[in-house]
């Protein structure tokens, strides 16, 4: 059976979230940028799972000289660095004005994640839906309590993201999964 369409298509300005979220901010001042990313990423793949949202983190890439690269982490998540020079607001607003050419735009929602101004207005202008990285960490907070109080009622406890809820053998195996490291019983396709 083919998947269905995501409800959404979410684009995040990573790095305004980041500066937006007390709790990333001190991530990315303990521990660099780096580790910042890897958490807000963590956090909008629960999210993304949870909500059935397409979702696409936007990384500037203007501090760096290279090309733009993205990363597909899950099915509902890919993560998008800008090209040299490119910002996540120009890229963003690229999207904005391709979906709106685009025959989804009548089956499924364009939502935008900044707290800049001038790209709230821009977004909206090319017809896409905006909130606040402060209404995203609200919902994503919302979303949480939802999946704790599923699992209180079925007589299980839950940590603050929805991969805690899994067994730990799963669990352990996501991560294998994330890093890129295959399972010593999974077979090759040429054994198939």
């Amino acid at each position: 059976m083919p998947r269905s369409r995501p409800q959404a298509l979410l684009l995040v300005d990573g790095y305004n979230v980041i500066g937006a979220w007390f709790d990333l901010q001190q991530v990315r001042d303990r521990g660099g940028l780096e580790e910042a990313r890897r958490e807000l990423i963590e956090v909008l793949t629960n999210y993304s799972a949870f909500q059935d949202f397409e979702t696409r983190i936007v990384f500037d890439a203007q501090y760096r000289e290279s090309p733009a690269v993205s990363e597909v982490i899950t099915k509902n998540l890919s993560v998008h660095y800008t090209d040299a020079g490119q910002t996540a607001d120009s890229y963003i607003e690229r999207l904005c004005a391709l979906f709106r050419q685009d025959a989804r735009k009548f089956q499924q929602r364009l939502i935008v994640v900044t707290s800049d101004r001038a790209q709230e207005l821009t977004v909206v202008g090319f017809g896409a839906e905006c909130i606040s990285s402060q209404r995203l960490a609200l919902d994503i907070d919302a979303a949480s309590q939802q999946v704790r109080g599923k699992q209180q009622a079925r007589g299980r406890s839950a940590g603050r993201f929805l991969a805690h809820s899994l067994d730990p053998a799963v669990q352990q195996r996501l991560a294998q999964l994330r890093a890129g490291i295959r399972s010593p019983d999974a077979e090759s396709p040429a054994e198939s």
